[in-house]
């Protein structure tokens, strides 16, 4: 049973509601300096921490609950006969409860141009000190280090009289995680003010194993970031199917960073395989831009990962019959599409994510090679200047296609190269894509302009234009605009995009060969512009 806590908190929130739910139990509380005034002001009976220890406050604060008279109450093991005499030899009563929260260490270095006093008089001592021996002692003791907490401890102790184990196990962990957090960012910062080092410390919790790596012999786990804000895969709520695997994450996360490129003005599909998007496409309907991601690569659509950021719907979702992918990703289902997906098969995961519309909350990605770790800032923009290079202008109607096309770049696989086409006025999809080679040429002769007349064909044959197949691939291949992720080091890449039927051609430029690829440009017919910004992903 708790009979005497300790509060003593920065953070002050619901700090004088918490102590008058303890009061009402009984609880005797012993406080310091702010917390004890705001508890005084608030009728709450209180014991100041000097009248404990026999000692003032001193050294401007620096010295408050150091004190056997505190420490030996909250560590003494209650089932030890010889600790407990002692701690009554000692006159130290025992302390049952903690609620501490620390010195706003990382929001006082965060602020612009503060001072090294100024962080180091933010670095807590007492608090972490009592919070770990509070901890330590979880089994007689609750220790509370965050406010949204002090609801549950109440109800429990209104419930049954006492804090469960359970509870107090789970606090203890939360206390000695937060004091590490805590750390850390002290080392961070000192290590960076004091000695000009560079440190990185990462957080992740609530690991889980998956399935398996990204072959069955491996093993693997998930463990999520508490802290990240906006849409993550850690955030998405399992609706239906069973566990995800190690590539079930990568390519998810692929996915989702795929239709982010796109935002939310219109619906729109990413579909991908092997963490390249092998359809991408906007609609005026879900429906409409499912059939035309679909359309982009109907055989890589097989166990393939959808992402989405429509409510996924029924007539989306009876498009799928017959069609196998592996998980469905999107910020809700309608229930009678839910219900159809979840008949289709057991083992279809159904992933909601109701933040998958919002603004990513991070800035950086990160990459661990063996024996370090890789950060970098997001691959944020498309390009620094949209520049006409040949002599035919770069047309200002092929923008619009021109920018889905480098967002869809963005997200394949170097050497990339996409060619997309505007299927209806203002929709646009993915005709064909060539990823991952090691040079830019064979990423356009032998996968994305052979793969566009694949694609073409299955279309041509289902729609049955008034042409022949020669005749529509043609017209349609001349209507593409084809993105490269980097610039061309050689003119054979134009040369072979032209002889395709490709007129239409954006790249970031920069080669010191550019008079050379241009040259080629304005012998084909090619219009051509720079962008100035390379978009390699490995």
């Amino acid at each position: 049973m708790v009979k005497r806590a300790l509060l003593s908190v920065s953070d002050k929130t619901g700090i004088a509601e918490f102590a008058r739910g303890l009061e009402s139990f009984g609880v005797k509380i012993i406080s310091t300096g702010g917390t004890a005034k705001i508890l005084r002001d608030a009728g709450i009976e209180v014991t100041d921490v000097s009248e404990v220890t026999g000692c003032p406050e001193m050294m401007g604060g620096r010295v408050k609950t150091l004190h056997p008279r505190i420490h030996g109450g909250l560590l003494c093991l209650r089932e030890s006969k010889e600790q407990m005499a002692e701690a009554e030899r000692e006159d130290i009563s025992l302390i049952d409860m903690v609620a501490v929260n620390l010195y706003p260490f990382e929001v006082t270095v965060s602020k612009e141009g503060v001072e090294l006093e100024e962080a180091i008089e933010n670095i807590d001592i007492g608090g972490p000190t009592l919070l770990r021996s509070a901890a330590k002692n979880y089994r007689s003791v609750t220790v509370l280090s965050d406010p949204s907490d002090y609801g549950h401890v109440l109800k429990e102790l209104r419930s049954t009289g006492v804090v469960s184990e359970t509870t107090r196990a789970a606090l203890a962990v939360k206390a000695f995680r937060h004091t590490a957090d805590y750390d850390a960012a002290i080392d961070t910062y000192l290590s960076r003010t004091l000695l000009e080092e560079n440190v990185l410390r990462l957080n992740f919790t609530d690991g889980v194993k998956l399935r398996y790596g990204e072959n069955w012999h491996q093993k693997a786990y998930f463990y999520k970031d508490p802290k990240i804000e906006g849409p993550t895969l850690a955030k998405a709520i399992q609706l239906h199917g069973k566990e995800l695997s190690y590539n079930n994450y990568v390519d998810a996360d692929n996915a989702l960073q795929t239709i982010k490129e796109l935002g939310n003005a219109q619906p729109a599909v990413a579909i991908v395989k092997h963490n390249n998007p092998c359809g991408l496409a906007t609609g005026s309907t879900l429906l409409q831009a499912l059939q035309a991601a679909w359309d982009g690569d109907p055989i890589s659509a097989y166990g393939s990962i959808i992402c989405t950021n429509e409510t996924f719907d029924l007539e989306a979702a009876t498009f799928l019959n017959g069609k196998f992918v592996e998980i469905i990703l999107a910020p809700d289902f309608k229930l009678d599409a839910l219900e159809y997906l979840k008949n289709k098969s057991e083992n279809l995961r159904l992933l909601k994510l109701p933040e998958l519309r919002e603004a990513f909350g991070t800035e950086y990605t990160y990459k661990y090679v063996i024996g370090g770790m890789l950060k970098q800032s997001r691959d944020i923009g498309l390009y620094e200047k949209w520049e006409s290079v040949t002599d035919i202008p770069y047309p200002e109607e092929k923008r619009s296609l021109s920018e889905f096309c480098l967002k869809a770049c963005k997200s394949t696989k170097s050497n990339a190269v996409i060619l997309a086409h505007e299927y209806e006025p203002g929709f646009f999809m993915v005709l064909a894509m060539g990823a991952g080679q090691p040079n830019r040429v064979d990423s356009i002769r032998k996968l994305a302009a052979t793969k566009a007349v694949e694609n073409l064909r299955v279309i041509y044959e289902r729609e049955n234009p008034p042409t022949s197949f020669e005749a529509y691939c043609k017209k349609v291949m001349s209507e593409c605009v084809m993105a490269s992720d980097a610039f061309f080091p050689f003119n054979d890449s134009i040369i072979y995009a032209a002889e395709n039927n490709i007129h239409y051609i954006v790249s970031p430029g920069g080669s010191i060969r550019d008079g050379e690829v241009i040259d080629a440009a304005n012998r084909l017919g090619v219009a051509m512009a720079f962008t100035g910004m390379r978009h390699f992903l490995h």
